[in-house]
């Protein structure tokens, strides 16, 4: 079901949550009629009252149906473990519904994808060109969807976005745990790899504005921070204990 008239409709978002909700903002305030697309009838009223055109539907279904006439989209899909289905089913499968529903006038398409797909780094940097070696499943996933659009006939107006992880307004990491003084399950020594959502939203219209001089980018803060001094600082920023930390065993 659709709720706009699909020709005003130049960018879309397809997730359209704590990141695409930002770029959608972006979008409309550089003029452009914008488009998400939800599974629920009343988060699309939410949406259309910020101004945005709601298209209820599910990137898993075959009847998908996405404007026609858009020319930028924005993939940021994120994973519901209540939905019912595996990551490896909404991030490759659904992607691959996604682009089998594209109408031909898209010009450029993002895809926001994890920097789990290297895997441990030991400690090193890595790079556009590290090679992928995901450990958990959420990794494969994204490194599967990112095969899956490598493959298909969109690549060439494609540009994948590998994402460190995200923090801003109403999300930090661990800080329920920093504030209550649980163990925090991890290394202090070990590296945090982090972009604030609002730099990465910048990337995001970056990316769909510009000519890419690569498929895919990593996206993270100029500066990565050792776990410890992380959580030293937003324990300091919360009011809270220093924080405690548990090593994983090397066992388990």
């Amino acid at each position: 079901m659709t709720t706009h008239p699909s020709s005003l409709v130049t960018h879309f978002v397809l997730g359209c949550g704590y990141l695409g909700r930002r770029v959608a903002r972006q979008w409309q305030a550089r003029g452009y009629a914008v488009g998400a697309l939800t599974r629920s009838p009343q988060r699309a009223a939410e949406l259309a009252s910020e101004g945005l055109f709601p298209v209820v539907g599910d990137v898993l279904r075959p009847d998908l149906q996405l404007p026609h006439g858009i020319r930028t989209v924005l993939h940021a899909v994120s994973y519901d473990p209540q939905a019912g289905h595996t990551r490896h089913e909404l991030y490759a499968g659904g992607l691959a519904n996604v682009l089998a529903h594209l109408p031909d006038t898209v010009q450029r398409f993002v895809q926001i994808s994890s920097t789990s797909v290297y895997g441990p780094a030991e400690g090193g940097w890595v790079d556009e060109d590290t090679p992928c070696k995901p450990q958990q499943e959420g990794g494969r996933a994204c490194l599967a969807a990112e095969q899956v659009l490598a493959e298909s006939p969109w690549a060439a107006c494609a540009v994948v976005l590998r994402l460190a992880g995200l923090y801003g307004p109403g999300r930090l990491p661990r800080a329920s745990d920093v504030r209550a003084g649980r163990p925090i399950p991890a290394d202090p020594e070990t590296w945090l790899n982090l972009i604030h959502v609002e730099d990465a939203a910048q990337v995001v219209l970056l990316a769909a504005e510009h000519p890419s001089l690569s498929p895919r980018y990593v996206v993270s803060d100029g500066q990565p921070v050792r776990r410890g001094v992380f959580y030293a600082e937003l324990a300091r920023l919360l009011g809270a204990p220093p924080p405690v930390f548990s090593v994983p065993s090397s066992d388990a």
